[in-house]
Parts: structure tokens; C-alpha cells; sequence
């Protein structure tokens, strides 16, 4: 834990899932904090509610895998269809992220439906990246389980919004 700043600044950062505050003003002592609170609680408050989502997850998963891949391509494909593919897979999160901070189920829905098309999209990028030899066997074979399992799964979640249990 660091030392609390003298000029009385408040500061909190989440680093590997662990919580730090520094203030000289506020909280001075946080041991009896820190064992009142357990790791899987600061885990939660590091997260949104949107983060908590598996569908928001697997999205981005398929987004890193997506820039990593795309990023040992030469100038030409990753300026061309590497582009479309990186931002079509970071879309796919981003309207997950923004339908559900609209605070109403059509416009979350609204939402999850953009995010689905750009999922579409990913596929097509793909295969043109496919068509074109840019991918490896090995990248196919670990990005087409990540397809199959986001595309039920973010049905489902568009199926449960505004549902009542």
C-alpha cells in the first residue's frame, strides 16, 4: 500500500484486481478495510455491469484475437481488410456496452441487434481474409469456436432483455 499524497489528492486504481487508494484527507488507514473486503468483491467493483456479461467477454476475446492476428499482416491487408475486420470485432462489444447503459430494453435491444450485424460482419471479413491467404490454419481453427459460441450466445442475450422471470 502506498503512502497517502500530502497535497490531499484522491486517488483509486485497480491493479491486478487489487484495490489502491491513496489519500491524506479521506482514508488514511484502509487495513481494516482491506480485510473486510475480500479479492471477489474488489474484483466486482473493478467491473461494470455490461462486464459482467459472458456474451460482453467472449466479444472481447474475439476482438484481442482479432487485433493479434491482424496486426502480423503486411501494410496492404492490414490497411484493407484488416481495418474493417479489427473495428467490426471491437463494434461487436462497444453496442453490447452501449445497450446496456441506455437503461431501456428497447434500446438495448436496438443495440444487441447492431452488435449481431457487426458480428455478420466479422464472418465476412474472415472470409475474404480466408479467401485471400491470410490466415493460418491455426488462426481459423482458433477463431471459428469463438464465431460458433458468440453467435447463440449473444441471441440468447438479445432473447432475455426485457424478459420477466
Amino acid at each position: 500500500m502506498q503512502q497517502a499524497a500530502s497535497d490531499g489528492r484522491f486517488f483509486v486504481s485497480f491493479v491486478n484486481r487489487q484495490l489502491s487508494v491513496v489519500s491524506s484527507l479521506w482514508l488514511t488507514d484502509l487495513s481494516s478495510l482491506r480485510k473486510s473486503v475480500s479479492i471477489s468483491e474488489e474484483a466486482e467493483w473493478e467491473r461494470t455491469n455490461f462486464e459482467k456479461l459472458r456474451v460482453y467477454r467472449l466479444s472481447e476475446k474475439l476482438a484481442d484475437e482479432l487485433w493479434g492476428i491482424v496486426m502480423h499482416w503486411d501494410y496492404f491487408a492490414r490497411d484493407t481488410v484488416g481495418k474493417q475486420l479489427v473495428r467490426a470485432g471491437d463494434s461487436i462489444g462497444a453496442n453490447i456496452a452501449e445497450g446496456a447503459g441506455r437503461g431501456r430494453f428497447l434500446d438495448n435491444r436496438r443495440f444487441v441487434r447492431i452488435a449481431r450485424g457487426s458480428l455478420n460482419e466479422v464472418k465476412h471479413w474472415l472470409r475474404r481474409a480466408h479467401n485471400r491467404s491470410l490466415l493460418t490454419p491455426s488462426q481459423t481453427c482458433s477463431l471459428k469456436p469463438m464465431i460458433e459460441e458468440l453467435a447463440p450466445t449473444l441471441n440468447a442475450y438479445l432473447n432475455s432483455i426485457g424478459v420477466k422471470n
